[in-house]
């Protein structure tokens, strides 16, 4: 059996430096030359690999590819310093996962486990590892979503909160503070979920007890809100899709939404990352990107295309109608993740701004995109569909979270019909 370890590799492309690779597994200290950081320097990382999946940890340091390519025959005693505060991260992974061998018991949850016990007191570095993760993953919009609750318990807290102080008083404060900040609890409740997935982990880590916990009944509890679903009638998507008011933008985003609705309630990032090659047999075939990520099965969903979604792509599709071309030209596939999020982002709040003039003018507040997929499952179960068949389209796991997702639209209707009870 071949152990290699703790040694300076130089390789011709000098993007490795320390590395280890036993029983399948593989440590490596690198540059991660793939996201440039400020004043052109990269972040330097370790990398594990078992089974061909890999995980990454930050070092802390930063160099730009000149000074990595002189880090091996330095004599400058910043890069030396460098180098060896690399090597002593390099050297931390490789110890735990030694061990971990010599256990019988390497897994990544091992490994972060130890990592997060010996490294993570504080409430901010769980969080930036989690940023660290998602980016590396290229869950851009939730790493957005930590590094937002990250700004937030920064402002009311500091930058080095400590996990053991997180109490539930803590966290009736923290409320408080957002209140006088006028967030909505629909705000709070968000970030309050992000700190406990969060305390989770620390409780998972060792980091704290049970004992300790701070979230729970009799404890904190998170404050919700419900929020305003809503789902049109008939006549009401009637009114929207033949609303014009003679401006090609207002009848382009119009037009999206009513895809999105006739789509199986389909997503607009999902929209914008359509191909003429998920075009098959008459039928739209796509996997929720939401899903992909999340479920150990990818299931693939199917839209018949109808001869007003066919009207759509005609009229505002991409002319290049190559299978690996985007059906709507808002993508054009070499961006970055954070790019493509932006893009979307940017083709949503046109639409949302479009769509509250067309709701402006035919009297209904709050149409927005997420109406399209809400209006196509209560559509459906007010026509008496089958509620396995609206599961199956919206790409739910279970019917229990269809009931779920269906529940307040049918609260709103009986609330509806309950008043028509004294209309008089």
């Amino acid at each position: 059996m071949q152990i290699v370890c703790n040694f300076f590799l130089a390789h011709t492309n000098k993007k490795h430096m320390y590395r280890y690779a036993n029983n399948g597994i593989t440590v490596a200290s690198f540059i991660d030359d793939r996201r440039e950081m400020k004043r052109g320097k990269y972040p330097i990382k370790i990398r594990v690999t078992y089974k061909r999946e890999r995980k990454y940890y930050s070092t802390g340091k930063e160099l730009n590819l000149e000074d990595w390519d002189k880090l091996h025959d330095t004599k400058s005693k910043n890069l030396i310093s460098i180098r060896t505060d690399i090597q002593n991260s390099f050297d931390k992974v490789k110890d735990i996962v030694q061990s971990l061998e010599f256990e019988g018991g390497f897994s990544f949850d091992a490994l972060n486990n130890r990592l997060s016990k010996g490294e993570i007191t504080s409430l901010n570095s769980l969080i930036a590892s989690k940023i660290e993760t998602l980016k590396q993953n290229n869950q851009i919009g939730t790493s957005l979503f930590y590094e937002n609750t990250m700004q937030s318990v920064k402002q009311f807290a500091g930058g080095k909160i400590s996990i053991t102080s997180i109490t539930p008083e803590w966290l009736k404060k923290y409320e408080k503070h957002m209140l006088n900040l006028d967030r909505s609890y629909t705000t709070i409740g968000m970030y309050c979920r992000a700190i406990r997935a969060m305390l989770n982990e620390a409780k998972k880590a060792g980091i704290i007890k049970e004992n300790q916990y701070p979230f729970g009944k009799g404890k904190y509890e998170i404050p919700s809100s419900e929020s305003r679903k809503l789902a049109l009638t008939l006549q009401q998507i009637k009114a929207v899709v033949t609303y014009t008011d003679g401006n090609e933008g207002t009848e382009k985003y119009r037009d999206l939404w009513f895809f999105s609705y006739l789509c199986n309630g389909i997503n607009f990032a999902d929209i914008l990352r359509l191909k003429y090659l998920n075009i098959r047999n008459g039928e739209i075939c796509f996997t929720r990107a939401k899903t992909i990520r999340t479920s150990k099965v990818k299931k693939e969903l199917y839209a018949i295309v109808t001869p007003e979604m066919q009207v759509i792509i005609d009229k505002w599709g991409n002319p290049n109608k190559s299978p690996d071309s985007y059906i709507f030209p808002y993508l054009e596939g070499y961006e970055s993740p954070e790019e493509e999020k932006d893009r979307i982002k940017d083709v949503v709040r046109r639409c949302n701004k479009k769509l509250k003039v067309i709701g402006d003018a035919i009297g209904i507040t709050g149409i927005s995109t997420y109406t399209a997929r809400h209006s196509y499952a209560t559509v459906l179960k007010r026509s008496g569909a089958n509620i396995a068949y609206i599961s199956e389209s919206l790409g739910h796991n279970d019917l229990k979270t269809t009931e779920n997702y269906l529940a307040s639209f049918e609260r709103e209707e009986r609330e509806k019909n309950a008043k028509l009870l004294t209309n008089f």
